[in-house]
């Protein structure tokens, strides 16, 4: 009787904090007009599994033995709030990767992901965060969430700017990886992308589990692809420090640091959600990690 209250607590908590935290991104963002998919992202490989839905206000994702696939944005960006309202796949995924994440061009690359790892017999999805920073990468951290990814879309948004990058579950902050101490930080210009792929190699039980593709097709969903809300590089220069400007609201004040009710609820979901830290694998932990 005790756990359940404290879970409908920690429930209502979480639903007074959504509710908050939706009206300040709407408040940054302004409101918005009606998007297409087509109107920010383009296809970018996998051309024959991918189904626009509904107006182009919903995009599938269909992986098989024959491929998976993938979509980009139109736009390299700086800095910015980058949202998306994803489903994974459901059923036995095992080995199956569905990822949002920002990306450079080239070598020694920057990257920040949110990776899905599918599961087989009910158990539950992983969802993995990683940053790359010129071409180094190896800083995961996974959670178990406290809902079922693959039953309902729920919203997965990554703040970049020059201050801090900020993955968000919902609009709650889940990880936090600052600019400070010298740590490496991505800094090129990125491109938003999503994907549905092959990870079996390593996604599921360190690769043990391998894909069965007689659950195929596995489906990814997608939608709101009007959460761009970024500085855009127009190809004359690659400077990301001209990004970095106040003027930008998701770089002001507020966008600089968790706020005191942020850091409270983010040290609660670390706490009981997050299974994994790489910072816990070294004897002498890098920079970032303190």
């Amino acid at each position: 009787m005790i756990h359940t209250k404290i879970v409908g607590v920690f429930a209502v908590a979480l639903w007074s904090w959504i509710t908050m935290v939706d009206a300040r991104f709407i408040g940054g963002r302004g409101v918005e007009k009606y998007v297409t998919f087509g109107q920010n992202y383009v296809v970018k490989w996998g051309q024959g599994h991918i189904s626009t839905l509904h107006s182009g206000k919903e995009v599938d994702l269909y992986m098989d033995q024959s491929s998976g696939a993938g979509f980009e944005s139109k736009n390299i960006y700086g800095s910015g709030l980058f949202q998306m309202r994803i489903k994974v796949p459901g059923g036995n995924s095992g080995g199956v990767v569905t990822a949002f994440y920002l990306t450079s061009l080239g070598s020694n690359h920057d990257e920040i992901d949110f990776e899905f790892l599918g599961n087989n017999d009910g158990k539950p999805i992983t969802l993995q965060t990683n940053v790359f920073a010129n071409g180094e990468g190896n800083r995961e951290e996974r959670f178990l969430l406290w809902f079922n990814p693959i039953k309902h879309y729920h919203t997965y948004g990554i703040l970049w700017n020059p201050y801090q990058i900020v993955f968000y579950v919902d609009n709650i902050p889940i990880r936090v990886y600052k600019n400070q101490n010298g740590v490496n930080y991505p800094s090129k210009p990125m491109q938003v992308e999503a994907s549905l792929w092959n990870g079996d190699a390593w996604a599921t039980d360190g690769g043990r589990t391998k894909i069965n593709y007689a659950y195929s097709p596995f489906i990814a969903h997608f939608q709101d692809f009007s959460g761009l809300s970024g500085c855009y590089i127009d190809g004359r220069s690659d400077n990301v420090a001209t990004c970095g400007s106040s003027n930008y609201w998701w770089n002001g004040g507020k966008y600089q640091r968790l706020s005191g009710y942020e850091q409270k609820i983010y040290e609660h979901i670390r706490k009981k959600y997050m299974n994994y830290d790489y910072c816990t694998k070294y004897q002498s932990p890098p920079r970032e990690c303190y």
